[in-house]
Parts: C-alpha cells; structure tokens; sequence
C-alpha cells in the first residue's frame, strides 16, 4: 500500500533511498526543467545534502540562499519519507502568514503537486488564537454592535446551536475565512490562553476542535507554526494525563522553515501567563463542591493572598518605553508574597490527593484545576528562581493584569524533549550560521550532533537591485522627512513595494500621516487576515503594502514587489526578554543587539528578488545618530553596495 503511493516504482528488493536518490536526480536534471522550471545547481547540491539526514534519522543546519530552490527540495525528500513511513511530515513555518505562503494556489506545494502530477495530503494545524472562540464570540454578541462580528455569528454552521442528531460536522472557524475583519475586531472573538476549553460545553462543535480531528487524518504534509509545533512539544504528556490526544499526530520527520526562529518559539510555548483573575476563579469552582471546611479555608485564604500578589505586582511595576510591557522591581517585599502564595497552591495540590479519594468533586472537573494549579506552581518557582527567568506584566482591555513568566534558556529542555528523537530534523533558512560556523544556533536550542551546509543565492545582486541609506538628521521632523522622502521613493516604482515597520507604533503613525495621500493605494498589516492582504498586494499591481510582521518568508516574484523601504534600522525591542539577554553578556549592544539587527535586515532585503527576472531598490532608512561602526556592519552583511546619502 505503502509502496504504491510512492512516486517511483520500488520492488521488496529495492533499497528506499537508492530508488530515491534516481528519482529525485530525474525530477532536478529532467523533469522539472522539461515543465519550465530552471536548472538550479544549488537547489541539487543541496538535493543530496538533505539525503543524508533522511536516510541516517539526524539533525541537518541547511542554509541555503534567496532562489536556491530550497523549499522544494525539504517538501519532496519530506513527502516521499512520509509515504515510506507510514507518518506524516510535520512542517514547522516561522508563523501563521509563512503557512499561507506556502499553501497558496501558486506556492510551492501546488507548483510540484502540478509539475508531477502528485495528489498531496496536505492539512494546517494553525495555532488555536487563529480560531473562533464560541464561548467568547456569545459575550461579545452581548456587547458589541460591530456588523462584521455580526455577519460571522450569522454564518456559522448550522450544527453550532442546533443540537439535534444526525448532523454533518466540518471544520469551520479558521482566521482565514474571515479575512474581512481587522485584527483587533478578531482579537475579541479569538481563543486566547485563558480559555478553559476543557469545561467548555461547546467544545464538540468547536471549529479549532473539529479541525484537530481533520488535520490528525493527513497522510502526507501537516504544516504549521513553530509556536503550534512547540506548544504540541511541551503539552503532549499533559493532554495525555486529561485523557486528551496531543496536538499533533507522530510525525515522521520536522522541518523548521526559517529555522533561526526557533528558538523564541520555544521560548514563548513554554511561557506562563497566570491573569490576576484566574486563581480565583479557578478555586471558586471547589468551593461550590461538598469539601471539607479546613480545605475550604484554605481556598479562601488562597484568593485573599494572590489579591495581595497581584496588588504588590502592580506597584512594582514600571513601564517600559517603547514596549507593551511593564517591568517587574522584585524586591524582598514581592519574593515573601510570591514565596507564601507558591506554598499555599502546593498544600491546595496536596490536599486535592485526599479530596480525590472522598469523591466529592467531579473527577474531570479535579484534574482541569489541578493541572491548572501545577503550572503556576511551576510559574511562580520560576518567577521564586528569576535567574532562570523572565517575565513582566501585560494589561488587557478589560483592565485585568497578567503576570508572564518566560524560561530564560530552553536548550536543556529541547534537548530532551525534542532532539532526543531519533528521526530526521531539518533547518532551512537563509541565515542560520554566524561568521561561517553553526555552533551558536546548534547550542541555543541543546543540539550536539548536527550535520550542515550552506549553499550561496544564485542571483547577481549587482545587476538586479540597488540599495540606498539615506541619511535623515534626528531632530522634530524626522518622522515626517522620511515620510517624504518614502513618498517620493514609491512614485520612482509606481507602488509596488513593501515597507517594513520595526513595530505597530511606526506604523500607525505612517498610516495616519498619509491616509489624505491618493496618489497610491496603500494595504496595512492588521486591516484583514495577513494572507489575504499579500494576496491583494500580489494581484494588484502599484499597491503599496506597510507591514511590521513580513520581514521573513515573504515570496513575491515579478513587478508587484519592485521596492523595499526599511524605515528604520531593526534593532531588537527594549522589552524584558532582550533586557535578560543583555544582562548575561558583556557590550551586549555587540553581541546582542547589532546580531539580531543584521539578520533581520538581511532577511528584509531578501524580499525584494525572488527571482532571476526580477529588478528593484532598497532604501534603507539611517540618522545621523547611527553609529558609523553600525553602518559598516550592515555594508559588510548586504550582498551588494549601499549607497550612503544626507537628507
């Protein structure tokens, strides 16, 4: 069975990878290039490399270079081990606008899927915040008159509020069918963290739910996000423990697309967030069983002292410029609040032991709250333990506070809960290694023993772009002289450019600047699902497309992208995790934030051409407070000449 939904003919006396290697030989020197495609040297170079991985179950670093072809390479070697298996290839995207790149009518799945005439099985597993929340969506219907949340409750499937039998369910809900909506409409109805799905009475009928059931039949591609592949990682054994399957089926291979990402995804899975109300009304919930009147007190006393915990938190806290975030002073004060609060939810899970024994609270409805109570045990001993962690405070609409708490370094546990694995583990990106060697991403994220190469951008950057850094003198008209100059810099392209934002802030601030601007028609990140405005961009030529989250995977070939404006340097965020990172380094403006700058960059200038046809310019935006150091850095890492001009 297996063997006939190969691609190639194979007999029981065939060795696989024998018979895979003649064929994928065959699809790069003839067939590929008889349908129109372009014989690459690097795309076979790195054809072979991949091979080893695949056939010896290892870890390969593959860095490969703008138009190298490499997408195609990891989805045919990842599609026919797949059908060898028996199991699914998990692909990993860097997020949920990587996935629709590469799942789009003229993406790279659809292209070979045509070119070989292959029937692929590929599902999305998208992470649950790109799906409707019922429960949510109830309370807003209550709240809010907004006709387009309006119109979505109007359109949802039948079976979502008529409970009768007989019924034909599908999978519904996905941020993508709502394209329409902005996303700070589709942040009121969406799942977030603090939705207790377990005990929810429309958890049967739910969309995110009934797409897990769909995803979990592919037989040949799952793709989905770094984030959603790491938060399978980390909750697997704890839906296990709730009778629950976990959230991705076994794979039989991962590959992480811009794999130098990884790490944050790590990071942010493994986050805690404990809302100021949550502790509350998670023990209120015992406190309306039949319970003894000791371990009732005790509840109660529990609420009263994360009260005094939040209360203390919020005073001790200051906000951070140029972040969301509010930074935490822990002092001796907060450490004896948080150290008792961290005891009494430790006696609560003991004494939950000897509840469970009385049958006095409902077994399902236990083990949700203490599954609850375990992680924020485990979050305020990480908060108890802060040099092993980092964390800060986020305010949401409704006024309530939420403390995260964010594990400093995660090799250790990806090294034992991932790595450990004996199956194929493929990083692909374009920018993976550090002055020639990949040692520092291979420690990052626990991995020892690694297989790697790097394969060069086939394109002639000399002849097909030109970069120019304008200089802009910091003083009050600063942010309207680069609107200016970005005016002037879109009429020489008649549009068709993307600009890249550093955060939501400089954006906004753009758009309102020039929202009486007709000359040219502008699309915003956060107006309509991220998929559907590229969609729009692509389409639609002379359109101008201003986005903070683009700066990777973006693949727009021929004139609807001829231009990229960087509007500013992409120096890391003053937020509390860059703030921990600086804290463990010497000159960490060196060793911290000019590395995450220069990669950054190099991946907004990769935009621009994605193939060999294609032409354009970079303007890179510079002050006259930049570091003439800084400047040469970012010479030494473009792979042309900048050209360095006063404003």
């Amino acid at each position: 069975m297996i063997r006939d939904r190969l691609p190639f003919q194979i007999t029981k006396q065939d060795n696989f990878f024998d018979k895979l290697n003649e064929w994928i030989g065959d699809i790069f020197y003839d067939i590929l290039p008889d349908k129109g495609f372009e014989l690459r040297d690097e795309q076979i170079y790195m054809a072979f490399q991949l091979e080893r991985a695949f056939k010896n179950k290892s870890i390969v670093f593959a860095e490969a270079g703008v138009g190298t072809g490499k997408t195609i390479v990891y989805l045919l070697y990842a599609l026919c081990y797949a059908r060898f298996t028996g199991k699914p290839a998990i692909i990993a995207c860097a997020d949920e606008s990587l996935i629709e790149q590469l799942v789009k009518p003229e993406g790279d799945i659809a292209k070979i899927s045509t070119a070989l005439d292959l029937n692929i099985d590929v599902r999305l597993a998208k992470s649950q915040d790109q799906y409707l929340c019922l429960r949510k969506l109830d309370d807003v219907m209550v709240k809010n008159d907004s006709e387009l949340i309006h119109d979505l409750y109007s359109e949802l499937p039948d079976f979502v509020h008529n409970p009768s039998t007989l019924q034909s369910f599908y999978h519904y809900g996905d941020r993508k069918n709502y394209s329409d909506i902005p996303d700070e409409d589709w942040d009121l109805v969406a799942w977030d963290t603090f939705q207790d799905c377990f005990s929810c009475e429309k958890r049967h009928r739910c969309g995110q739910t009934l797409s897990r059931e769909h995803y979990r039949k592919a037989t040949d591609l799952i793709i989905c996000s770094h984030d959603f592949y790491m938060e399978h990682v980390w909750t697997s054994e704890a839906r296990k423990r709730e009778g629950q399957l976990p959230l991705l089926p076994e794979g039989s291979c991962v590959v992480f697309d811009e794999g130098h990402l990884l790490e944050f995804a790590a990071q942010k899975a493994l986050t805690y967030r404990v809302k100021e109300t949550t502790l509350e009304n998670l023990l209120t919930r015992l406190l309306e069983n039949d319970i003894r009147e000791e371990f009732a007190y005790l509840i109660e006393s529990s609420i009263e002292q994360n009260e005094r915990f939040f209360t203390l938190l919020k005073k001790s806290s200051t906000k951070v410029q140029g972040s969301d975030r509010m930074d935490i002073q822990f002092d001796s004060e907060l450490r004896t609040v948080a150290s008792k609060l961290y005891t009494m939810l430790s006696k609560i899970g003991d004494d939950l032991v000897f509840e469970s024994e009385t049958y006095t609270i409902d077994h399902y409805e236990l083990n949700i709250v203490d599954e609850h109570l375990d992680k924020m045990e485990f979050a305020l001993k990480l908060l108890l333990e802060k040099s092993e962690a980092i964390f800060w405070i986020e305010n949401t609409r409704d006024g309530d506070s939420t403390l995260v708490i964010m594990p400093r370094a995660v090799e250790a546990v990806l090294k034992e809960n991932v790595f450990s694995k004996k199956m194929p583990f493929i990083f692909s990106s374009a920018t993976l290694s550090e002055n020639q060697t990949f040692d520092y991403i291979a420690s990052s994220l626990g991995v020892t023993d690694f297989d790697s190469f790097s394969v060069e951008s086939p394109f002639n950057y000399d002849e097909q772009m030109s970069i120019s850094a304008p200089v802009f003198k910091m003083n009050d008209n600063l942010f309207l002289d680069k609107v200016s100059y970005t005016i002037d810099q879109l009429k020489k392209t008649d549009g068709r450019a993307l600009v890249l934002f550093n955060t939501k802030e400089e954006l906004l601030k753009f758009k309102q600047e020039v929202s009486n601007t007709t000359s040219f028609s502008f699309l915003f990140e956060g107006e309509q699902e991220i998929s559907q405005l590229v969609s729009r961009f692509q389409n639609n030529e002379e359109t101008v497309l201003c986005a903070v989250h683009l700066w990777e995977g973006l693949d727009i070939p021929g004139p609807s992208l001829s231009n990229v404006i960087i509007w500013s340097l992409p120096f890391p965020p003053n937020d509390p995790v860059f703030q921990a990172k600086r804290k463990y380094v010497e000159n960490a403006f060196w060793k911290v934030d000019v590395p995450y700058m220069i990669l950054r960059l190099k991946q907004g200038v990769g935009r621009l051409i994605r193939a060999h046809e294609d032409k354009g310019i970079i303007s890179i935006y510079l002050t006259d407070q930049t570091q003439s150091e800084v400047i040469e850095q970012v010479k030494q890492a473009l792979p042309t000449e900048v050209k360095i001009s006063n404003e």
